[in-house]
């Protein structure tokens, strides 16, 4: 399905990261025209992979008159975004930024000055329900107030193919009519696995470094986390290793529920959420399924569907694999990006 040829889309990307969102919209045909992240670090990979321009700037200072500058000479104006999410997570929402809150507000007022056709905002499924302030309430309000008709879902994301088990919450409007995402790809019968995405990729052992791909980096374990992994089973916990492995913090009651600490990925089934801290065993279950060692930068990466030649860094550049770690743990999976593309193209063939 492609664009109606007769109409100039165009589209901006609003805390777009390392272009994840825009990566899959652009498979999907879209004219991107430009990204804004608050991250300089984010400014490589997203120009180098997108055909796009990436712009620095916080989104509160952000106004309604540069972003329709972009849209010059358009039939159709669509803004998407992924607000910070950490505001709204089960594990952070105490502690986080308070200002962070208001980005989401800030995208709504963006979306009232700018009358964009079409709108897609995609973040973590507890926005829904988040009581501390009404903050997608009003979200949702706005866009009511102005016209359009809205739609969001909870996606699980192996029911689209993405080879991991990641929720988000993913909400579409349209000036032109009703508007939702596509059906499910996927059931658990077709789920892509580990095995589909990393299975053959090159081995490395524990501190190794691929020489083609300085992304496929393995992270140097100790002594003893590694005989932890060598006694950890694919899917299984920290309960399979001999009782002198056992941390301290698993023993207190307190430390027994977190059973994917330390764990291995399973072969066969999607990986766990990707993380910001996802290449170190210590953070939840990221040991690779068979080799004795924690998932690499790479192999995160395309567990989030970002192709596997995507560039994240500047040829020979050294980097902070924290970094890049958080770059990747926060975009938008690739796929979901393209669901929402093909989601988007189906209900302007269906206006046309």
């Amino acid at each position: 399905m492609s664009i109606p040829k007769s109409r100039i889309v165009k589209v901006v990307d609003l805390f777009c990261g390392v272009g994840g969102l825009t990566h899959g919209l652009f498979k999907e045909g879209f004219n991107v025209v430009a990204g804004y992240d608050l991250d300089e670090a984010c400014k490589y990979p997203y120009e180098a992979n997108n055909k796009s321009t990436f712009f620095r700037r916080d989104i509160v200072d952000v106004s309604s008159k540069e972003i329709n500058a972009h849209y010059k000479n358009c039939d159709i104006k669509i803004l998407v975004g992924c607000a910070p999410c950490q505001p709204f997570s089960t594990y952070s929402y105490k502690t986080a930024d308070k200002n962070k809150w208001q980005l989401l507000g800030h995208f709504a007022r963006l979306i009232q000055e700018i009358q964009p056709d079409i709108v897609s905002m995609e973040n973590v499924p507890r926005l829904a329900k988040f009581t501390k302030e009404p903050i997608f309430k009003e979200f949702l309000e706005t866009l009511n107030n102005n016209g359009y008709n809205c739609s969001y879902k909870i996606v699980n994301c192996p029911d689209y193919g993405i080879p991991q088990h990641r929720k988000r919450l993913v909400l579409l409007a349209s000036k032109f009519g009703k508007i939702s995402l596509i059906p499910e790809t996927h059931d658990q019968d077709s789920y892509k696995t580990v095995k589909n995405a990393i299975g053959k990729l090159e081995p490395l052992k524990s501190g190794e470094v691929s020489k083609k791909d300085s992304l496929h980096r393995a992270a140097k374990l100790s002594e003893l986390n590694l005989k932890r992994i060598r006694q950890s089973k694919q899917g299984g916990t920290w309960k399979d290793w001999d009782e002198n492995l056992v941390l301290e913090c698993h023993k207190k009651p307190s430390g027994k529920t977190y059973v994917s600490v330390y764990g291995r990925m399973s072969w066969n089934e999607p990986a766990p959420t990707i993380t910001t801290h996802c290449t170190g065993i210590g953070n939840g279950r990221f040991g690779h399924p068979e080799q004795d060692r924690a998932i690499t930068l790479r192999e995160a990466a395309i567990l989030q569907s970002f192709p596997k030649g995507y560039k994240f860094i500047k040829p020979n550049e050294d980097f902070k694999v924290k970094t890049i770690s958080t770059h990747i743990g926060n975009a938008v999976p690739v796929t979901l990006g393209r669901i929402i593309g093909k989601s988007i193209k189906k209900h302007l063939k269906n206006i046309n």
